[in-house]
C-alpha cells in the first residue's frame, strides 16, 4: 500500500462533500479572473483555458475528514503558467481563490507555484462533473482537499494572508496533510507573511 499522511484511511470510493448548494455553471458562461497584485491581470473563458498548454497528472487526494483516494488522474492547466503570464508583483505573497457559490480559500503564492497545481477540467479522462467542481476546479494536491476549491472563478494575489471560508471557521490556515494541519492552533501568521518575498 502506498504511504499516506498520518491519520488518513485509504478508500476506493471518492466521496463528494459540498457545503451549501451546488452551483451549475455552463461551460460557455464560465469565466476565470487572475487579478490583484499582478502586472497583467486577465480573464479566461473555458475555450481560452482549453487552448492553453495542457498537463495530465496522477496525484493522491487527501480530505481533512480523514479519507484518501490514491492515483487520481487529472487534466488541466498549470496555475504556475497562468501566474507567469500575470506577472506577480514583488510584494505578492499569498492569494485568495474565489468560487461560484461564494466559497473562498486562501493559499500561499509559493504553493500555487508548484508544478502540480492546476486549474483542472478533466477527471479520469472525462469532463469534470458539476458535483466534483466542474466545469473547472482548483487542484492543490499537496494540501488537504478543501484547498482544491470547486467551481473556481478567480484568484486574487495579496500582500497578506486573508483567510477563506473554512479557515475563518477554524480550519488551519495552510492545511498540510503530512503535518496534520487540520485545525488552527495559535495565531495565524498574517503579519509576518506581509514582509515575505516569494524569492526568499
Amino acid at each position: 500500500m502506498a504511504q499516506v499522511p498520518p491519520g488518513q484511511i485509504v478508500t476506493e470510493r471518492f466521496p463528494i462533500l459540498t457545503y451549501g448548494e451546488e452551483p451549475r455553471i455552463p461551460k460557455e458562461a464560465w469565466r476565470f479572473e487572475l487579478f490583484g497584485l499582478v502586472e497583467a491581470p486577465f480573464t479566461l473563458t473555458y475555450a481560452d483555458l482549453l487552448a492553453l498548454p495542457q498537463v495530465e497528472l496522477t496525484r493522491d487526494f487527501h480530505c481533512v475528514t480523514r479519507w484518501s483516494r490514491l492515483d487520481v488522474v487529472w487534466r488541466g492547466v498549470r496555475v504556475r503558467d497562468l501566474l507567469e503570464r500575470a506577472q506577480p508583483r514583488p510584494e505578492a505573497v499569498a492569494a485568495l481563490a474565489y468560487c461560484y457559490g461564494g466559497y473562498t480559500t486562501n493559499l500561499l503564492l509559493e504553493d500555487l507555484l508548484r508544478e502540480d497545481v492546476l486549474l483542472a477540467h478533466t477527471l479520469f479522462g472525462k469532463p469534470l462533473p458539476p458535483e466534483r467542481g466542474g466545469p473547472v476546479r482548483l487542484l492543490v494536491p499537496h494540501l488537504y482537499a478543501w484547498k482544491s476549491a470547486k467551481w473556481v472563478r478567480g484568484i486574487e494575489l495579496l500582500d497578506r494572508l486573508e483567510l477563506g471560508f473554512w479557515e475563518k471557521l477554524g480550519y488551519h490556515w495552510r492545511g498540510d496533510p503530512w503535518r496534520e494541519e487540520r485545525f488552527q492552533e495559535g495565531p495565524v501568521p498574517a503579519a509576518s507573511l506581509r514582509f515575505r518575498s516569494k524569492k526568499t
